[in-house]
C-alpha cells in the first residue's frame, strides 16, 4: 500500500506545480505581440493561354497576408469572362484578402466595368479606383494610374484625393503602388511621367515606397525624387512587380538609379511592414531561378 501513498503524494504535487504554471500564465506572461502586416502580389498577372499565374497563386497560397494586385489583372480585355474564366481558378483563390489596383488592359472593356463588378467595394469607389486602408503602423494608397480615363494631373480630382488623403495620415511609413510605374527600363512601355504628380505629393509627404508594374519585368530602384535623382535621405524607392505571371518583356537602356533587374522569372513581391522599416522578399514562381531581397527604413518629409 505504501506505493499508492506514494502515487498520490506525486499526483498531488504534480496537480499543485501544473497550478502554478497556469497562474503564472495567466498572470506574469505577457501575451504574445501581433505579427507585423506582411502584403504580397504583382502585376500582369492571368491569361487563360498562360500557366504561369498558376505558379504564382501557388506562392500567394503559401503566404498569409494582404494580396495586393498591380493592375492588368485578367487578360486580354479584362472582360467579366476573363475575370471569372482565366483570373477566377488561380488569383481568384484569394479574393477575399485583395485590395486591388486597376491596369490599361482593364480599360480594353468600356469603363473597366468588369474589373468594378468583379472586386467590388474593395476596389475603391466604381469608376475611380483610388482608395486608402491602413496595414498596421503603414498606411497605404492605391492609385489609377490609367490617366486617360481617370485624369492623375496636378489639380485633378484624382492628385487633389491623394494629398488631402496624405494630410490626413500623418504615418511615418507610407507605401503606394498603382499599374504604369513612373521608372522603369522595360524594352517595350517605359516609363510614365504622366504619373509624375502622384510622386511629388508622395514625396512632399515622406512616402516610402512605391510599386507599380505594366512593364513584365521585375526592377528595383534606389531611393530618388520625382525626377529621378537619387536621395538615399528622403527618396521614394519604387520596385516594379510586373512578373505576375502573363509574360516576360526584355530591358532597353538601364534607367539611372536602377540597382537590380531580372526579365525570365515570373513571381511575387512579400513585404512584411514593420513600425518603422520594412523588409522585401522576391519569391520566385516553383522555387526557382532569380531572388532578390533587403531591408528599407522609413523616413520623415523631405
Amino acid at each position: 500500500m505504501q506505493w499508492l501513498a506514494r502515487l498520490a503524494r506525486a499526483r498531488a504535487v504534480h496537480l499543485l506545480a501544473l497550478s502554478a504554471a497556469v497562474w503564472v500564465g495567466l498572470v506574469a506572461v505577457q501575451p504574445a505581440q501581433a505579427a507585423d502586416p506582411v502584403l504580397v502580389g504583382a502585376g500582369d498577372i492571368a491569361g487563360c493561354t498562360v500557366s504561369g499565374d498558376a505558379a504564382t497563386a501557388a506562392l500567394v497560397a503559401a503566404t498569409g497576408g494582404t494580396v495586393f494586385t498591380l493592375g492588368d489583372n485578367a487578360y486580354e480585355t479584362g472582360t467579366a469572362r476573363q475575370f471569372t474564366g482565366c483570373y477566377g481558378p488561380t488569383w481568384g483563390r484569394f479574393k477575399g484578402r485583395t485590395r486591388p489596383a486597376v491596369g490599361n488592359h482593364e480599360y480594353l472593356t468600356a469603363g473597366a466595368a468588369p474589373y468594378f463588378n468583379y472586386f467590388g467595394s474593395a476596389a475603391g469607389p466604381k469608376g475611380k479606383g483610388w482608395y486608402s486602408y491602413n496595414a498596421g503602423a503603414w498606411h497605404v494608397v492605391v492609385l489609377n494610374a490609367n490617366c486617360d480615363h481617370v485624369g492623375c494631373g496636378k489639380g485633378s480630382e484624382q492628385e487633389q484625393w491623394l494629398r488631402a488623403d496624405l494630410a490626413a495620415h500623418p504615418t511615418q511609413c507610407t507605401l503606394a503602388y498603382w499599374h504604369q510605374a513612373r521608372f522603369v527600363s522595360d524594352d517595350t512601355h517605359g516609363s510614365t511621367p504622366q504619373v509624375g504628380p502622384f510622386w511629388d505629393a508622395l514625396y512632399r509627404y515622406g512616402a516610402d515606397l512605391v510599386l507599380s508594374a505594366h512593364a513584365h519585368v521585375y526592377e528595383r530602384f534606389a531611393p530618388q525624387t520625382p525626377a529621378g535623382k537619387a536621395d538615399p535621405a528622403h527618396g521614394i524607392r519604387e520596385i516594379v512587380v510586373g512578373t505576375g505571371g502573363e509574360s516576360h518583356y526584355g530591358f532597353g537602356t538601364v534607367r539611372p538609379n536602377s540597382q537590380v533587374r531580372n526579365a525570365t522569372t515570373f513571381g511575387v513581391m512579400k513585404l512584411t511592414l514593420h513600425s518603422n522599416s520594412y523588409d522585401w522578399r522576391f519569391l520566385p514562381a516553383l522555387g526557382k531561378g532569380f531572388s532578390d531581397s533587403g531591408t528599407g527604413t522609413c523616413h520623415g518629409r523631405p
